[in-house]
C-alpha cells in the first residue's frame, strides 16, 4: 500500500502545482472515516481506496481525480455525507465522489435489474463528467485483484460475469486496453477456469520450449527494420488467453489450429514512418491477405489508431505486428484517460465520445432493466465496420450492420423515416448487411414510423431502442383509436344516451385515470365490451345479446402513386399490409407490391422500383402467419378463438407438421393493419397452447 507521503510525490512528479496539503487531508479523511474497517484479504480497508488512487497517478490524472479516487467509498460505506465531502474538498470532488459511489439499493435488486442499474448511474454520472468512470474502472480493476480473497465461488462468478459484461468493455470503448486485458484475464479465470488452466498451461509450456523465441523474433523485425534506416522499438508478448480462448470458441477449433499466438508491436517516431516500416516487413516476410487494417486513417470509435498485419514469419509460423506511434500507443493504452492528464488545467474535455452519446439516448428510451442492459451491451461491445456516406462523412457500426442501423447513426429523425437504401449506387432491402467501405445513401420517404420487422435485423443498440420506442408509441396510439371505435360501438347499441357523467362513473368503477387509459385498455382488450356496458350502465350487460360484437367496416385495398388503371398485386412472397412501408416493382404491364425489406426485392433490384404508399381508405389485406402449437386436445380451438377474440378471418389453413411433442401450422389471416397484426402475434405468443407464433 502506498504510504501518504509516496502518494504525494507521484502527483507532485508529473504535477508541481498540486495542492499538497489537500492531498494529505484526504489521505488523513479516508483513513480516519474507515477506521477499523477489514476487507476480505485481511487488510484494513482503507488500502482499497489508496491503491486505486495510485492506479489514477499512474494514469498521470489531476488531483481532483486523485482525491475523488480516495474518497469514493466513504459516502457508501462510512458515516461521511456527500454534503461533508463539499464542505471539506469542494464541489468538484462531491460531484465525481457522488457519481461512483453505489447506491445501497442496487446490492438488494435481482441480478439483472442490479447491473442494468448500476449501469444507468454510471452513465448518466459519466455524461457529466468522464472521470467517473476512470475512477469507477480502477475500482472494479483493484477489486478484481483481490477477488480470489472472496470464499464465496458464486459471488466470485456474479462479479466476475458483471466485469466481463460491462465493465470490461467501457474499459475498451474509452480506449483503456491495458485494464481492458487485465480485467478479462482474472474474470475468465474465475468464470471459465478449467479452460484459463488449460491455455495458461499450454503458454508457458511453449514458452520452455521455444526459450527466448518472442525476444529472437523482435530482435529481427527490428533488425529488418534499421537496416532501412528507421528507428523502433519493437517488443513482443504472447496473445491474450482470454483472446486466445474466445478465438477458439467462435471459430471452433483447438489451441493447436491457433497458428498466430504471437503479437509483436513496432513504436515509431511519426506516422510516416509507420507506413514506412508497414512497407519493409511486408517486403521481408508474406502478408496474410484480409489481415491488413489501417485504423490511422479511419480510428476506432474510442480514438484507437494503429496499424495492424499479420505475417507469415519463418517455418510457416504466423505472428501479428502492431505499428503505432509514441503518441499513438500512450492514447491507445490508456485511451480518453490520456486527456484527463494535469496538462488539461482549466479546460476540461468533451466528456463524451461519440458512442457514449448514443448510451445516453438510449437510457431515454429502454422500457426496463433488462432492455437497457441489452442494448447497452449492443452499443459497448461489438466489432466495427466502416461505412460512408455519399458525401464522405465516416460512421463506425457494429458488425453484420444494415443500412437501418446507418440510418440511425447518422440520425434518429433519418432513421425513422428510412424507406429505401442505395448501396454502392445500387437498390438494396433495408435488411442488408453493409461491409466494410461501403457508400450508403438513404431514401427518406414522407411519415417517420419505424417498422416492426426491423427489429429481426437491425443490430445496434441505438437503432433497436429508438425502434421499440417508436412502436411503443404507435402501437398506443393505435390501441387507443380501436378502443375508441369500439366504444363508440358499445354506446351506440346502448338502450338509453351515455353522457360523460356515466362515463366519469365508468372510470371510477373500473379504477382508471382518464378517457385515454379507458380507450387503451379497450384496445389492448383488457376490458370487454361486457365489461365495459356493465361499467357504463351497471346491470345492463345481462340484456344484451351474447354474439353482440364490434366489426370494422371492410373498405377495398387501394395503394397510392401509381398511374390511373395500372394494374398490381400484393406480391405472396411478403403480404404486405397496411402499415408495411411498400414498393412496386414493374413486372411487364403490372405492378408487384412488395413490403420495402422482402428479400426477393434483391433479385428484382435491376428493374423498376415505383415508391408506393396506402390509400388512407384502404382497411385490410391479407397477413402469413407460421404458428407452432403444443399437440394436446384443445390447442387448435384456443388458437383459432384468439383469431375470434381479436376479430379477423382465418381464410387458409395447412398443417405443416406434427409430431408427438408439436404441430406447425401455416395460415392467412384478414388483418386491418399493421398494428392489428401485432396485436394478433403479441396474442398468440401470450397463449400457452403456443410454442411460437411469427408472421412470414
Amino acid at each position: 500500500m502506498l504510504r501518504q507521503y509516496e502518494l504525494v510525490e507521484r502527483v507532485k512528479a508529473y504535477d508541481a502545482d498540486a495542492d499538497e496539503a489537500l492531498l494529505n487531508r484526504a489521505y488523513v479523511y479516508t483513513l480516519q472515516k474507515h477506521g477499523s474497517q477489514m476487507r476480505a484479504s485481511g487488510d484494513p480497508y482503507f488500502s482499497h481506496p489508496v491503491e486505486v488512487a495510485g492506479l489514477m497517478t499512474d494514469l498521470k490524472l489531476d488531483q481532483i481525480t486523485i482525491i475523488t479516487a480516495l474518497l469514493h467509498d466513504t459516502v457508501e460505506d462510512t458515516l461521511a455525507t456527500i454534503e461533508d465531502i463539499e464542505a471539506n474538498f469542494g464541489p468538484d470532488v462531491a460531484r465525481l465522489v457522488d457519481g461512483v459511489t453505489k447506491l445501497s439499493k442496487i446490492e438488494q435488486m435481482p441480478e439483472n435489474e442490479r447491473a442494468a442499474e448500476n449501469l444507468r448511474k454510471f452513465l448518466l454520472a459519466m455524461s457529466e463528467d468522464l472521470r467517473v468512470l476512470l475512477v469507477k474502472l480502477a475500482d472494479r480493476l483493484h477489486n478484481m485483484r483481490t477477488l480470489h480473497f472472496i470464499r464465496n465461488p458464486e459471488k466470485r462468478r456474479r462479479i466476475s460475469r458483471e466485469t466481463m459484461d460491462i465493465y470490461a468493455p467501457l474499459a475498451e470503448r474509452v480506449g483503456m486496453y491495458e485494464y481492458m486485458r487485465e480485467m478479462q484475464l482474472l474474470a475468465f479465470e474465475q468464470l471459465e477456469p478449467e479452460a484459463y488452466g488449460t491455455i495458461t498451461g499450454r503458454l508457458a509450456q511453449i514458452r520452455s520450449q521455444g526459450g527466448g523465441q518472442v525476444d529472437e523474433i523482435a530482435l529481427k523485425i527490428k533488425q529488418a527494420l534499421a537496416e532501412a534506416g528507421l528507428e523502433v522499438e519493437v517488443s513482443g508478448r504472447e496473445k491474450h488467453p482470454y483472446s486466445i480462448w474466445k478465438k477458439m470458441a467462435e471459430r471452433h477449433v483447438s489451441f493447436e489450429q491457433i497458428t498466430d499466438i504471437m503479437a509483436f508491436r513496432v513504436v515509431t517516431e511519426t506516422p510516416q514512418d509507420c507506413y514506412g516500416a508497414l512497407g519493409v516487413l511486408h517486403r521481408t516476410w508474406s502478408m496474410i491477405p484480409g489481415r491488413f487494417k489501417d485504423y490511422i486513417s479511419t480510428p476506432k470509435s474510442n480514438g484507437y489508431r494503429s496499424l495492424h498485419t499479420a505475417m507469415v514469419y519463418e517455418n510457416s509460423m504466423r505472428i501479428e505486428v502492431q505499428i503505432r506511434t509514441r503518441e499513438m500507443h500512450r492514447t491507445n493504452e490508456f485511451g480518453l484517460a490520456a486527456h484527463w492528464a494535469y496538462k488539461q488545467g482549466d479546460t476540461a474535455p468533451d466528456g463524451q465520445a461519440g458512442w457514449l452519446r448514443d448510451l445516453i439516448e438510449i437510457l431515454d428510451t429502454a422500457q426496463d432493466a433488462e432492455e437497457l442492459l441489452e442494448h447497452a451491451k449492443l452499443a459497448m461491445y461489438q466489432d466495427r465496420i466502416f461505412a460512408f456516406t455519399p458525401k464522405g462523412a465516416l460512421y463506425q457500426l457494429p458488425k453484420g450492420s444494415t443500412p437501418v442501423d446507418f440510418a440511425f447513426a447518422v440520425h434518429t429523425d433519418l432513421g425513422c423515416a428510412a424507406v429505401g437504401a442505395r448501396i454502392n449506387g445500387r437498390h438494396m432491402p433495408l435488411r442488408t448487411q453493409l461491409m466494410n467501405g461501403d457508400v450508403v445513401e438513404i431514401i427518406k420517404g414522407g411519415d417517420n414510423e419505424p417498422q416492426l420487422n426491423w427489429l429481426n435485423f437491425v443490430v445496434s443498440g441505438k437503432a433497436k431502442a429508438a425502434i421499440r420506442r417508436s412502436l411503443r408509441q404507435k402501437e398506443r396510439e393505435e390501441m387507443i383509436r380501436i378502443g375508441s371505435e369500439v366504444y363508440d360501438s358499445v354506446i351506440a347499441r346502448m338502450p338509453q344516451k351515455i353522457g360523460r357523467k356515466a362515463l366519469q362513473a365508468a372510470l371510477k368503477r373500473l379504477g382508471l385515470a382518464d378517457e385515454a387509459a379507458l380507450m387503451l385498455a379497450i384496445g389492448e382488450t383488457r376490458i370487454g365490451e361486457k365489461e365495459l356496458s356493465e361499467a357504463l350502465v351497471p346491470g345492463i350487460a345481462a340484456t344484451l345479446p351474447e354474439d353482440s360484437f364490434w366489426q370494422a367496416p371492410q373498405r377495398a385495398i387501394r395503394v397510392q402513386g401509381l398511374k390511373k388503371g395500372t394494374a398490381f398485386q400484393l406480391a405472396p412472397c411478403c403480404y404486405p399490409v397496411p402499415g408495411d412501408r411498400i414498393i412496386g416493382v414493374r413486372d411487364g404491364a403490372g405492378v408487384n407490391v412488395h413490403a420495402i425489406d422482402c428479400l426477393t426485392l434483391a433479385d428484382d433490384a435491376g428493374g423498376e422500383w415505383i415508391d408506393l404508399r396506402w390509400h388512407p381508405q384502404t382497411d385490410g389485406a391479407a397477413a402469413r402467419l407460421k404458428v407452432m402449437l403444443y399437440n394436446r386436445p384443445g390447442t387448435l380451438a384456443e388458437m383459432t378463438g384468439l383469431f375470434g377474440t381479436n376479430l379477423t378471418n382465418i381464410t387458409h389453413l395447412s398443417m405443416q407438421s406434427r409430431d408427438e411433442l408439436f404441430g406447425t401450422y401455416e395460415m392467412i389471416v384478414e388483418v386491418r393493419d399493421l398494428a392489428h397484426l401485432a396485436r394478433i402475434v403479441s396474442a398468440l405468443r401470450a397463449s400457452d397452447a403456443v410454442v411460437q407464433a411469427d408472421r412470414i
